[in-house]
């Protein structure tokens, strides 16, 4: 059961990341919490990430800002260590907790339609990555503030998911290599991630379908609905649980 689980999880985030260029760790997190500490769930996603990135790579390549990619790069190598370091040392229901937590607030922050193209400079890239390679480290949910601020600086949908996917392949990679030093990655984590990454190139190619014939409205309201709605559920499940203990 848990295993088919898993695997339902994992195709779904896949048309997810292949649909907007995000949301692939946002939604097995959510998933997951139900299954795995996140200690453990962690390292497989960053697996995971990696490869779905390579995955993209025939979809997007065309359609990436590498400028932006390397000014966002230097403030998530900075905060990457920050949050590996937190996710050692906060307990599994406090993390599981923050991630829903954090998954509804970006959600709902980018359903909102805020723009605010002033907003594009280096400074705020910086601080941008900065946050981004926190929660990366801690929950792999990078993608969601740099996701924010795209959007509120009105960059068009293709370059966002051109420019998200090239940016978290490298940061992945990092924060990969920061969690096998640290200790955080283990062969069990390889040889649970192995089997599904057979399942990320179709849900990539699914997704990719999708984007190609949707309206802009409608892939972001579809997409942002389903993680508020996952990460709702996981709130009130951690929350029962807590007080059941």
């Amino acid at each position: 059961m848990e295993t088919s689980l898993i695997i339902i999880i994992v195709f779904i985030a896949s048309i997810i990341r292949g649909f907007n260029g995000f949301g692939f760790s946002a939604t097995c997190i959510s998933g997951f919490s139900f299954i795995l500490p996140a200690i453990e769930l962690v390292p497989i996603i960053l697996i995971l990430e990696v490869m779905i990135s390579v995955f993209m790579i025939p979809y997007i390549w065309n359609k990436i800002d590498w400028r932006f990619v390397v000014k966002i790069l230097i403030g998530i190598i900075i905060g990457s260590p920050i949050g590996l370091y937190l996710l050692k040392y906060l307990s599994a229901e406090t993390t599981h907790l923050s991630v829903c937590l954090i998954i509804v607030f970006f959600s709902t922050l980018l359903m909102k339609g805020y723009s605010n193209i002033k907003l594009n400079n280096n400074y705020l890239k910086f601080f941008t990555g900065l946050i981004s390679g926190t929660l990366n480290g801690l929950t792999t949910l990078g993608g969601m503030p740099v996701a924010l601020f795209l959007l509120v600086t009105s960059i068009h949908p293709a370059i966002i998911r051109g420019s998200l996917a090239a940016l978290f392949f490298l940061t992945d990679i990092y924060a990969f290599i920061l969690s096998f030093f640290g200790g955080i990655v283990d062969i069990v984590t390889i040889y649970r991630a192995i089997p599904l990454i057979f399942i990320l190139p179709l849900g990539v190619f699914i997704g990719d379908k999708f984007f190609t014939k949707s309206k802009e409205e409608t892939y972001r309201k579809v997409v942002f609905y389903f993680l508020i709605f996952v990460s709702v559920v996981g709130i009130f499940r951690i929350i029962s649980g807590i007080s059941i203990d």
